[in-house]
């Protein structure tokens, strides 16, 4: 199977340089036993479909695009010189989709035969579209193709015509807690993916704006943990079938309330605010998607999936939409 390692170089975006030289990842990929390796790139977020030239690029910019360039020429020396176990990668980074193409037929040139395409996260499908026609129209159809941090995901089946190899993402697994609605994925009969919100019960003394709201004095701690536990204890009992979905609703935004009268806002953004989430709980408890699905996560710990609370429950269910992702890419793939 393939364990894929790259250099993060989100972390390192400010910097002008790469924060690792290609000696050091040559080595680190080695001690960590990948089966593939990325050479150090340096991210270029800006792809102007107008493709313009060098001379209109902003220094910084070109300077990027020629660091990446030389990193992979050092990494793939190195690689060869020492007979490195893994498979090196070529990061292809650009301004453009041209710039990208040219970058792909230069690591080609200098060997690589798996090119690791990056700054794709902002991009939107249209551009990512224009990106990869172009790349493939540069480099042999023997070349593998590698989509870093594809956050466009759900839209993989778009792509399939590219020729592409792989793709990471971590969109499925950040989505559990990061998304404002779409926390939980539960595959539909017919094929495709359903998205649910989780019900959203916090940590009434940890989560920062209640903690802010009780400093102020504007609420009341004993009341916030009542509320809390009456939530908490209503949506469990519309699980074990001992609450209505109506009484689990109306638990769930007495709750809530708080958390958004603790952003300071005025009463009508309340309100409105309210009903949107309102909307959205409404049909979680209603379709109770937890039920419905046959994971090993959701038939262990039930409704507990479904609560954004703490850690421990968001990652869980992470792991649960990266399994049911998995699935639809299967059969997605098969078709």
């Amino acid at each position: 199977s393939m364990l894929m390692g790259d250099c993060g170089a989100f972390a390192y975006v400010e910097h002008e340089y790469p924060a690792y030289e290609p000696e050091e990842v040559v080595e680190f990929y080695d001690e960590a036993g990948f089966t593939h390796g990325v050479s150090p790139d340096h991210i270029i977020f800006d792809c102007d479909i107008s493709n313009p030239p060098s001379t209109a690029i902003p220094e910084a910019t070109l300077k990027r695009y020629n660091i990446t360039l030389q990193n992979a020429e050092k990494f793939l020396k190195l690689v060869k010189a020492e007979d490195y176990p893994f498979e090196p990668m070529g990061a292809v980074q650009g301004w453009s989709p041209k710039s990208m193409a040219a970058s792909a037929k230069k690591l080609e040139k200098m060997g690589y035969r798996y090119l690791a395409i990056g700054g794709l996260v902002p991009l939107k499908v249209d551009v990512i579209h224009e990106v990869l026609r172009h790349l493939r129209a540069a480099i042999s159809t023997e070349t593998n193709i590698h989509l870093l941090g594809f956050a466009k995901a759900d839209h993989i089946h778009q792509f399939l015509d590219y020729g592409i190899t792989s793709f990471d993402s971590t969109s499925p697994l950040i989505r559990a807690f990061k998304d404002q609605k779409s926390n939980y994925f539960l595959p539909k009969a017919g094929g495709g993916i359903e998205y649910y919100s989780a019900i959203r019960i916090p940590q009434s003394i940890e989560n920062p704006r209640l903690v802010r709201g009780i400093k102020k004095g504007i609420f009341n701690p004993d009341v916030l943990m009542k509320k809390e536990k009456i939530a908490l204890a209503v949506v469990r009992g519309l699980d074990a079938g001992n609450a209505t979905g109506e009484d689990a609703l109306h638990a769930v935004m007495d709750y809530h309330q708080f958390l958004l009268r603790g952003e300071g806002w005025d009463q009508e953004t309340v309100e409105k605010e309210m009903h949107k989430t309102e909307v959205l709980v409404a049909r979680t408890i209603k379709d109770m998607p937890w039920k419905q699905c046959e994971c090993d996560i959701c038939r262990k710990v039930g409704v507990e999936v479904i609560i954004f609370r703490s850690s421990n429950r968001n990652k869980r269910r992470g792991f649960h939409n990266l399994h049911v992702y998995h699935q639809h890419l299967h059969k997605t793939l098969s078709q």
